[in-house]
């Protein structure tokens, strides 16, 4: 029996009870390709929005790029975007960042390890249980209290060391680098001119942007250490 979620996502009873049901869920071939549902200590969240090109979709490309030349492209490890589920038991928590990042030592130590698909396909993975290195998340008009309010604590109890909240919906940025502490995130306060420090990655990151002629943003992600 399955139950009827909004726009016909079929939810199965079982993924509604606990993480290892979901879990289940969530590498069958019955779930959604498209959307975004996440399990929130016992919460299922259901975003079927289409993506805000121009506030969520270019934010996420060029912070995405500038992160993976800097991790992948250098041996440091890898940069998922989009439907790299994450799980962490310890957290109650599956979800599916905008931004991920996992170091080779990460996964040597044991702290993050790729789940196999349930085909069994040989090198075929679908899921990462632990706590990777990094987490982003950009924040849309349906996701700001998930992003603000249920993901942070959920994320500091699966260890992720760096959690990043971006939002670009107002005329100023917000763009936030939050360390974990022994008491959850704590907000990496910039300096003077706007550079925040990220722990993790051990550089300094500002996010700007500058308007083009046909009255656009772009956006620059800078890092000290350019050029």
């Amino acid at each position: 029996m399955w139950n009827l979620c909004e726009e016909d996502i079929r939810i199965p009873p079982q993924a509604t009870r606990d993480l290892a049901g979901f879990r289940a869920w969530a590498v069958s071939p019955q779930f959604p390709e498209r959307g975004r549902i996440d399990f929130l200590a016992g919460d299922l969240e259901v975003d079927m929005s289409p993506e805000d090109l121009l506030n969520h979709g270019v934010v996420k490309t060029e912070i995405s790029t500038i992160l993976q030349s800097m991790v992948a492209h250098t041996g440091l490890g890898q940069v998922y975007v989009d439907r790299a589920r994450i799980s962490s038991p310890r957290a109650d928590l599956s979800a599916e960042p905008d931004v991920v990042v996992v170091f080779w030592e990460t996964l040597d130590s044991g702290r993050l390890r790729y789940i196999p698909a349930a085909s069994g396909e040989p090198g075929c993975y679908i899921e990462m249980e632990g706590a990777p290195d990094v987490v982003v998340e950009v924040v849309s008009n349906s996701s700001e209290r998930k992003d603000r309010v249920r993901l942070p604590p959920l994320y500091a109890a699966a260890g992720i060391p760096e959690l990043w909240l971006v939002d670009v919906r107002k005329n100023a940025i917000r763009f936030e680098i939050r360390r974990l502490g022994p008491d959850g995130y704590e907000t990496v306060t910039p300096d003077a001119k706007g550079w925040r420090s990220s722990p993790r990655l051990g550089r300094r990151f500002r996010l700007a942007r500058q308007k083009m002629r046909s009255g656009r943003w772009i956006y620059r992600l800078e890092h000290d250490g350019e050029g």
